[in-house]
Protein backbone atom coordinates (compact mmCIF):
# COMPACT_ATOMS: atom_id res chain seq x y z
CA UNK A 1 0.00 0.00 0.00
CA UNK A 2 1.42 3.39 -1.30
CA UNK A 3 0.82 5.67 1.68
CA UNK A 4 2.79 8.46 4.02
CA UNK A 5 4.54 6.69 7.55
CA UNK A 6 5.20 8.62 10.40
CA UNK A 7 8.36 7.30 11.93
CA UNK A 8 9.18 8.45 15.82
CA UNK A 9 12.41 7.53 16.33
CA UNK A 10 12.88 11.70 17.27
CA UNK A 11 10.08 10.88 19.84
CA UNK A 12 11.19 11.03 23.79
CA UNK A 13 14.16 13.16 23.89
CA UNK A 14 17.92 12.00 24.18
CA UNK A 15 19.12 8.33 23.48
CA UNK A 16 20.55 8.11 27.34
CA UNK A 17 19.11 5.55 29.88
CA UNK A 18 17.63 8.82 31.38
CA UNK A 19 13.72 8.54 32.24
CA UNK A 20 11.76 10.45 29.67
CA UNK A 21 9.84 13.82 30.59
CA UNK A 22 6.46 15.08 30.54
CA UNK A 23 7.72 17.27 27.78
CA UNK A 24 8.28 14.53 25.43
CA UNK A 25 5.10 13.49 26.33
CA UNK A 26 3.51 16.57 24.89
CA UNK A 27 5.76 16.77 22.04
CA UNK A 28 4.76 13.11 21.01
CA UNK A 29 1.06 14.26 21.23
CA UNK A 30 1.61 16.78 18.95
CA UNK A 31 3.95 15.18 16.69
CA UNK A 32 0.69 12.33 16.37
CA UNK A 33 -2.07 14.98 16.24
CA UNK A 34 -0.20 16.51 13.21
CA UNK A 35 0.41 13.07 11.49
CA UNK A 36 -3.55 11.90 11.55
CA UNK A 37 -4.12 15.84 10.28
CA UNK A 38 -1.78 14.51 7.04
CA UNK A 39 -3.72 11.25 7.06
CA UNK A 40 -1.09 8.98 8.10
CA UNK A 41 -2.21 6.36 10.15
CA UNK A 42 0.58 3.78 10.34
CA UNK A 43 3.11 4.87 13.03
CA UNK A 44 6.63 3.20 12.77
CA UNK A 45 8.93 2.55 16.15
CA UNK A 46 11.94 0.13 16.80
CA UNK A 47 13.02 -1.19 20.40
CA UNK A 48 15.90 0.48 20.48
CA UNK A 49 14.81 4.22 19.11
CA UNK A 50 15.85 6.77 22.29
CA UNK A 51 16.61 3.34 24.60
CA UNK A 52 13.00 2.78 24.21
CA UNK A 53 11.82 6.05 25.38
CA UNK A 54 10.35 6.72 21.46
CA UNK A 55 7.89 3.79 22.27
CA UNK A 56 7.30 4.99 26.03
CA UNK A 57 6.28 8.22 25.23
CA UNK A 58 3.65 7.07 22.65
CA UNK A 59 2.38 4.44 25.02
CA UNK A 60 1.36 6.94 27.07
CA UNK A 61 -0.10 8.75 24.66
CA UNK A 62 -2.26 6.12 23.03
CA UNK A 63 -3.24 5.72 27.40
CA UNK A 64 -4.56 9.39 27.25
CA UNK A 65 -6.46 9.37 23.87
CA UNK A 66 -9.52 7.18 24.14
CA UNK A 67 -9.98 5.39 20.87
CA UNK A 68 -6.82 6.13 19.66
CA UNK A 69 -5.28 2.49 19.25
CA UNK A 70 -8.69 1.22 16.93
CA UNK A 71 -7.67 4.12 14.35
CA UNK A 72 -3.86 3.36 13.92
CA UNK A 73 -1.86 0.84 13.08
CA UNK A 74 1.80 0.06 14.50
CA UNK A 75 4.80 -1.20 13.75
CA UNK A 76 7.90 -1.91 15.67
CA UNK A 77 11.32 -3.20 14.57
CA UNK A 78 13.75 -5.81 16.48
CA UNK A 79 17.26 -7.30 16.11
CA UNK A 80 19.75 -4.47 16.88
CA UNK A 81 21.09 -4.62 20.58
CA UNK A 82 23.07 -1.42 22.00
CA UNK A 83 25.49 -1.35 24.64
CA UNK A 84 25.30 -5.01 25.61
CA UNK A 85 27.97 -7.59 26.43
CA UNK A 86 30.80 -5.24 26.23
CA UNK A 87 29.78 -4.39 22.15
CA UNK A 88 28.47 -1.14 20.78
CA UNK A 89 26.42 -2.81 18.99
CA UNK A 90 25.44 -6.25 17.55
CA UNK A 91 22.65 -8.16 16.00
CA UNK A 92 19.97 -10.60 17.39
CA UNK A 93 17.66 -12.69 15.27
CA UNK A 94 17.52 -15.99 17.48
CA UNK A 95 14.32 -16.82 18.44
CA UNK A 96 14.31 -15.72 22.40
CA UNK A 97 15.14 -12.59 21.20
CA UNK A 98 12.83 -11.85 19.18
CA UNK A 99 10.00 -12.84 21.34
CA UNK A 100 11.76 -10.74 24.51
CA UNK A 101 11.93 -7.67 22.44
CA UNK A 102 8.54 -7.58 20.77
CA UNK A 103 7.37 -8.04 24.86
CA UNK A 104 9.30 -5.69 25.85
CA UNK A 105 7.80 -3.01 22.89
CA UNK A 106 4.48 -4.03 23.51
CA UNK A 107 4.97 -2.86 27.40
CA UNK A 108 6.08 0.41 26.69
CA UNK A 109 3.76 1.01 23.95
CA UNK A 110 0.65 -0.57 26.34
CA UNK A 111 -0.70 -2.52 23.47
CA UNK A 112 -1.72 -5.96 23.10
CA UNK A 113 -0.44 -6.54 19.08
CA UNK A 114 1.31 -4.36 16.58
CA UNK A 115 0.26 -4.61 13.33
CA UNK A 116 3.75 -5.13 11.67
CA UNK A 117 6.88 -6.39 13.28
CA UNK A 118 9.79 -5.93 11.30
CA UNK A 119 13.30 -8.00 11.69
CA UNK A 120 15.50 -4.58 12.03
CA UNK A 121 18.76 -5.46 10.13
CA UNK A 122 20.22 -9.07 8.68
CA UNK A 123 22.13 -11.06 11.30
CA UNK A 124 24.85 -13.08 10.13
CA UNK A 125 24.19 -15.79 13.04
CA UNK A 126 20.70 -16.04 11.74
CA UNK A 127 18.73 -19.53 11.48
CA UNK A 128 15.82 -19.11 9.38
CA UNK A 129 13.56 -22.03 11.45
CA UNK A 130 14.21 -19.71 14.71
CA UNK A 131 12.93 -16.95 12.98
CA UNK A 132 9.97 -18.85 11.94
CA UNK A 133 9.54 -20.43 15.30
CA UNK A 134 9.33 -16.88 16.37
CA UNK A 135 7.04 -15.62 14.06
CA UNK A 136 4.58 -18.10 13.96
CA UNK A 137 4.24 -18.00 18.24
CA UNK A 138 3.85 -14.08 17.75
CA UNK A 139 0.87 -14.76 15.62
CA UNK A 140 -0.63 -17.50 17.20
CA UNK A 141 -0.19 -15.20 20.58
CA UNK A 142 -1.70 -12.18 18.74
CA UNK A 143 0.95 -10.03 19.48
CA UNK A 144 2.04 -9.51 15.80
CA UNK A 145 -0.26 -9.92 12.95
CA UNK A 146 1.87 -9.11 9.90
CA UNK A 147 5.88 -9.56 9.37
CA UNK A 148 8.00 -6.88 7.20
CA UNK A 149 12.06 -6.56 7.47
CA UNK A 150 14.43 -3.78 7.04
CA UNK A 151 17.54 -3.09 5.67
CA UNK A 152 17.66 -6.59 3.43
CA UNK A 153 18.11 -7.15 -0.16
CA UNK A 154 15.58 -9.59 -1.98
CA UNK A 155 18.01 -12.67 -1.78
CA UNK A 156 17.96 -11.84 1.89
CA UNK A 157 14.31 -11.82 1.83
CA UNK A 158 13.99 -14.96 -0.07
CA UNK A 159 15.71 -17.39 1.56
CA UNK A 160 13.69 -16.11 5.00
CA UNK A 161 10.75 -16.51 3.11
CA UNK A 162 11.10 -20.30 2.09
CA UNK A 163 11.19 -20.64 6.26
CA UNK A 164 8.02 -18.66 6.58
CA UNK A 165 4.51 -19.49 6.58
CA UNK A 166 3.39 -15.86 6.46
CA UNK A 167 4.32 -13.53 3.82
CA UNK A 168 7.04 -11.10 4.27
CA UNK A 169 4.56 -7.97 3.68
CA UNK A 170 7.45 -4.90 3.71
CA UNK A 171 10.87 -3.99 3.42
CA UNK A 172 12.13 -0.47 4.61
CA UNK A 173 15.29 0.62 3.28
CA UNK A 174 16.45 4.33 3.11
CA UNK A 175 15.47 5.80 0.35
CA UNK A 176 15.26 9.76 -1.16
CA UNK A 177 16.44 12.28 -3.37
CA UNK A 178 20.10 12.18 -1.56
CA UNK A 179 20.23 9.02 -0.52
CA UNK A 180 19.86 7.42 -4.39
CA UNK A 181 21.96 4.40 -4.54
CA UNK A 182 18.37 2.13 -4.97
CA UNK A 183 17.56 4.24 -8.40
CA UNK A 184 21.54 4.88 -9.56
CA UNK A 185 21.45 0.79 -9.58
CA UNK A 186 18.93 0.86 -12.04
CA UNK A 187 20.30 2.75 -14.47
CA UNK A 188 24.14 1.75 -14.35
CA UNK A 189 24.24 -1.68 -14.85
CA UNK A 190 27.27 -2.45 -17.28
CA UNK A 191 28.76 1.55 -16.43
CA UNK A 192 31.58 1.99 -14.70
CA UNK A 193 30.30 4.18 -12.02
CA UNK A 194 27.88 1.36 -10.96
CA UNK A 195 30.71 0.65 -8.58
CA UNK A 196 30.10 3.49 -6.44
CA UNK A 197 26.53 2.44 -5.41
CA UNK A 198 26.24 -0.93 -3.51
CA UNK A 199 22.47 -1.36 -3.50
CA UNK A 200 21.96 -5.39 -4.12
CA UNK A 201 20.58 -6.12 -7.45
CA UNK A 202 16.84 -6.85 -7.96
CA UNK A 203 15.82 -5.93 -4.41
CA UNK A 204 13.36 -3.49 -5.72
CA UNK A 205 12.02 -5.71 -8.60
CA UNK A 206 11.94 -8.92 -6.30
CA UNK A 207 10.03 -6.48 -3.36
CA UNK A 208 7.53 -5.77 -6.61
CA UNK A 209 6.78 -8.81 -7.52
CA UNK A 210 6.04 -10.20 -4.61
CA UNK A 211 4.27 -7.69 -3.14
CA UNK A 212 6.33 -6.37 -0.67
CA UNK A 213 5.95 -3.10 0.29
CA UNK A 214 9.30 -0.79 0.33
CA UNK A 215 9.23 1.66 3.28
CA UNK A 216 11.58 4.49 2.39
CA UNK A 217 13.23 6.27 5.70
CA UNK A 218 15.12 9.28 5.85
CA UNK A 219 12.54 10.29 3.26
CA UNK A 220 12.96 14.18 3.25
CA UNK A 221 16.77 13.75 3.37
CA UNK A 222 16.91 15.50 6.72
CA UNK A 223 16.10 18.90 5.25
CA UNK A 224 18.88 19.51 2.99
CA UNK A 225 16.48 20.39 0.26
CA UNK A 226 14.01 22.38 2.03
CA UNK A 227 15.88 24.81 4.09
CA UNK A 228 18.13 22.58 6.46
CA UNK A 229 20.85 21.81 4.93
CA UNK A 230 24.39 22.88 5.67
CA UNK A 231 26.00 26.36 5.56
CA UNK A 232 28.10 25.69 2.29
CA UNK A 233 25.99 23.43 0.41
CA UNK A 234 27.60 21.44 -2.55
CA UNK A 235 26.09 23.05 -6.18
CA UNK A 236 24.26 19.94 -6.86
CA UNK A 237 22.91 20.37 -3.31
CA UNK A 238 21.86 24.09 -4.15
CA UNK A 239 20.59 23.15 -7.58
CA UNK A 240 17.92 20.47 -6.31
CA UNK A 241 17.10 22.49 -3.35
CA UNK A 242 16.28 25.80 -5.93
CA UNK A 243 13.97 22.70 -8.10
CA UNK A 244 12.04 21.59 -4.94
CA UNK A 245 11.18 25.47 -4.11
CA UNK A 246 9.86 26.09 -8.01
CA UNK A 247 7.99 22.76 -7.95
CA UNK A 248 6.76 23.39 -5.01
CA UNK A 249 5.51 27.01 -5.94
CA UNK A 250 4.29 25.24 -9.65
CA UNK A 251 1.84 23.28 -7.33
CA UNK A 252 1.02 25.32 -4.62
CA UNK A 253 2.49 23.03 -2.46
CA UNK A 254 5.56 22.47 0.38
CA UNK A 255 8.81 21.61 -0.88
CA UNK A 256 8.24 18.22 1.69
CA UNK A 257 5.85 16.93 -0.50
CA UNK A 258 7.56 17.69 -3.31
CA UNK A 259 10.41 15.37 -2.33
CA UNK A 260 7.66 12.90 -1.14
CA UNK A 261 5.97 12.90 -4.24
CA UNK A 262 8.83 12.48 -6.46
CA UNK A 263 9.52 9.10 -4.39
CA UNK A 264 6.29 8.26 -4.87
CA UNK A 265 6.09 8.92 -8.35
CA UNK A 266 8.57 5.86 -8.61
CA UNK A 267 6.08 2.83 -10.02
CA UNK A 268 7.79 0.23 -6.93
CA UNK A 269 4.69 1.83 -4.79
CA UNK A 270 7.03 3.80 -2.25
CA UNK A 271 5.74 4.37 1.07
CA UNK A 272 7.82 7.67 2.72
CA UNK A 273 8.56 7.44 6.35
CA UNK A 274 8.29 10.69 8.05
CA UNK A 275 10.81 11.16 10.66
CA UNK A 276 10.32 14.88 11.86
CA UNK A 277 9.51 16.03 15.42
CA UNK A 278 8.10 19.51 14.28
CA UNK A 279 4.13 19.56 13.32
CA UNK A 280 3.92 22.23 10.87
CA UNK A 281 6.48 19.88 8.66
CA UNK A 282 4.64 17.38 9.36
CA UNK A 283 1.19 18.26 8.26
CA UNK A 284 3.87 20.03 5.07
CA UNK A 285 4.11 16.51 3.46
CA UNK A 286 -0.19 15.62 3.47
CA UNK A 287 0.32 16.96 -0.14
CA UNK A 288 2.81 13.96 -1.53
CA UNK A 289 0.21 11.88 -3.24
CA UNK A 290 -1.24 14.79 -5.37
CA UNK A 291 2.28 15.67 -6.33
CA UNK A 292 2.98 12.21 -7.28
CA UNK A 293 0.01 12.10 -9.54
CA UNK A 294 0.94 15.69 -11.25
CA UNK A 295 4.58 15.66 -11.51
CA UNK A 296 5.57 14.70 -15.20
CA UNK A 297 8.47 12.32 -16.16
CA UNK A 298 10.27 15.70 -17.05
CA UNK A 299 10.24 16.71 -13.87
CA UNK A 300 10.74 13.65 -12.11
CA UNK A 301 14.51 13.13 -14.00
CA UNK A 302 14.99 16.83 -13.63
CA UNK A 303 15.13 16.55 -9.62
CA UNK A 304 17.28 13.54 -10.06
CA UNK A 305 19.73 14.78 -12.13
CA UNK A 306 20.18 18.05 -10.27
CA UNK A 307 20.72 15.93 -7.42
CA UNK A 308 23.32 14.19 -8.69
CA UNK A 309 25.01 16.57 -10.26
CA UNK A 310 25.74 15.39 -13.46
CA UNK A 311 23.82 13.84 -16.52
CA UNK A 312 22.74 10.24 -16.84
CA UNK A 313 24.73 8.21 -19.32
Amino acid sequence: MQELIYGCMGLGGSWSDEPHATGHVEEAAAAVDAALDAGITLFDHADIYRSGKSEAVFGEVLAATPGLRERIRLQTKCGIRLNERGLDTHYDLSRESIIERVDGSLKRLRTDYVDVLLLHRPDPLTDPAEVASAVGQLLADGKVRALGVSNMSGSQIEALQDRLEVPVVANQLEMSLLKRAWLESQVLVNHPESLDHGFPEGTLEYCSRNGVTLQAYGALARGLYTGGGPESPTAAETAAAGLVAELAGQYSTSGESVLLGWLMKHPAGIAPVIGSVNPARIRACADAGRVASAMTRAEWYGLWIAARGSKLP
